[in-house]
C-alpha cells in the first residue's frame, strides 16, 4: 500500500530519525548510505519541484525524489515535522518524498498487515477484545482494497485522514491487534456479485442503525436500519447540547425559509420528537435535512429530539456518527459477550458475503495453457 501521511499539514521540512534497524537513503539514483543508530536525515521543500536532502549537518543536494528503504524487513523509523512543528510519529517499512503543490508529499510504502495494524489501533484504541479487532480489521481491509485508487493522481493509494482511514502511527501498544490482523489475512466483505462493499462504520448508533439513503440519499442493498441494543448503555449512547433559541431560529429561517408565522409549524420551531431515525426536521415538506442541522451546530448525530428551555433549545441526542453500518461500541459489547468476528460482521451487514480475497484472486488468475 502507498499511504500519504501528514496530509492535514503542509509540511515544508521533515526529519527522519533512527528507531530500529537501519534505512538506506537514495536521492533519485544516488546512494547516500544508511540511517543507523543516533543518525538522522532532513528533507525540505526546495524550488522547482525539488526536495533538498541533508544527512546530519551535511547538505547532499536537491532531488526530484528521496527514497528511504529499510535494510531489514519489518523495521521502523521516526518522522518529525519541523516546519510546521507537528507531533512525531513512528511508521514501519519504506518511504518516498517528493515536492507537492503546497508542501512535501510523504508516502509510506507499507505492507498491508502493518498498515491495518496502525489503522485499527488509530480507529479502535487499546484494551478491546480480539474479536472486535478482527471485525475492525475486516472492515478496514475491505475499505482499503475497494478504494485503493482514491488518491492515485496525488501519487499514493489512500491518505491518513478519516475520509480514508485514520492512520497516525504504526501499531505500537496493542499486540492483540497484530494477531487479529494476521488471523483475518485476506478476509473481506463483498455483495452477492463478489464486489467489495462499502464497509461503513461509526462510533455509536444510539440504539438504531441508519438507512444509508437518510445520510447520502442513496440506498445500499446490503444495509438497512434495525434496532441495536448492544450499544445503548455505552458512553456515547446519549448526549445533550444547549443552543440559543435565536441562533436556532435564525438558521432555520435564513437557510430554509422555515415558516415561522405558520399556525402549525411556527409553534414547533423549537420542539421536535424523533422516536426513530428520520431524514428531515419536523416534516419532509419543509425540506430541512437533519444532517445539515447536525453540521451547522456540531451535533454528535442526526438522531436527536429537542425542546425549548428558557432562552435555549435543549437538544437531546443518541449515538455518535452517521449511524450507517457497523456500530463500533455495539461491536465491542458483542465481542465482550463472546460473539466472534464473523457473527458481529453478519449482524451489522446481514446481506454481505464474507470471503477470502487472496484465495479468490488466485483462482481468477490465468496461467498459460491453464484456466482456473
Amino acid at each position: 500500500m502507498r499511504i500519504g501521511v501528514y496530509r492535514a499539514s503542509k509540511i515544508q521540512r521533515l526529519v527522519f530519525a533512527y528507531n530500529d534497524g537501519s534505512y538506506s537513503i537514495v536521492g533519485d539514483t544516488n546512494d547516500f548510505g544508511s540511517i543507523v543508530q543516533n543518525e538522522f536525515i532532513e528533507v525540505s521543500l526546495d524550488t522547482g519541484s525539488y526536495v533538498k536532502l541533508k544527512k546530519g549537518a551535511v547538505e547532499l543536494g536537491s532531488f526530484k525524489k528521496i527514497s528511504i528503504f529499510q535494510n531489514y524487513p519489518n523495521t521502523s523509523i521516526v518522522l518529525s515535522p519541523k516546519n510546521p512543528v507537528v507531533k512525531e510519529r513512528k511508521y514501519k517499512d519504506d518511504f518516498e518524498v517528493v515536492a507537492g503543490k503546497s508542501g512535501l508529499t510523504i508516502v509510506n510504502l507499507v505492507d498491508m498487515n502493518n498498515y491495518l495494524g496502525g489503522v485499527v489501533e488509530s480507529e479502535g484504541g487499546g484494551g478491546k477484545e480480539i474479536e472486535y479487532y478482527k471485525v475492525q480489521a475486516l472492515m478496514s481491509r475491505t475499505y482499503a482494497l475497494k478504494y485503493k485508487t482514491k488518491h492515485h493522481k496525488e501519487g499514493f493509494d489512500l491518505c491518513d485522514q478519516v475520509h480514508c482511514q485514520a492512520y497516525h502511527s504504526m501499531l505500537r501498544f496493542t499486540p492483540n491487534i497484530d494477531s487479529a490482523v494476521r488471523q483475518t489475512t485476506g478476509i473481506v466483505m463483498t455483495d452477492e456479485k463478489g464486489v467489495l462493499i462499502d464497509a461503513y462504520f461509526h462510533a455509536n448508533c444510539g440504539g438504531q442503525t441508519s438507512e444509508p439513503e437518510l445520510v447520502w440519499n442513496t440506498p445500499v442493498p446490503y444495509l438497512y436500519t434495525f434496532k441495536d441494543t448492544f450499544c445503548i448503555y455505552t458512553k456515547q449512547a446519549i448526549w445533550e447540547k444547549r443552543i440559543p433559541q435565536e441562533d436556532w431560529k435564525d438558521y432555520l429561517v435564513k437557510q430554509f425559509n422555515y415558516p415561522i408565522n405558520d399556525s402549525v409549524f411556527g409553534g414547533l420551531v423549537y420542539t421536535f420528537t424523533q422516536p426513530q431515525r428520520m431524514a428531515f426536521y419536523q416534516n419532509p415538506i419543509l425540506g430541512i435535512p437533519l444532517r445539515d442541522i447536525r453540521e451547522e451546530f456540531d451535533l454528535k448525530s442526526t438522531y436527536f429530539s429537542c425542546y425549548p428551555d428558557s432562552n435555549d433549545v435543549v437538544v437531546r441526542g443518541r449515538g455518535f456518527g452517521h449511524g450507517v453500518g457497523l456500530c463500533q461500541e455495539g461491536a465491542m459489547k458483542m465481542a465482550r459477550y463472546g460473539y466472534n468476528y464473523l457473527q458481529i460482521a453478519q449482524y451489522y451487514f446481514p446481506n454481505a458475503v464474507i470471503r477470502n480475497f487472496d484465495f479468490d484472486l488466485f483462482f481468477r488468475q490465468r496461467v498459460k495453457g491453464i484456466e482456473f
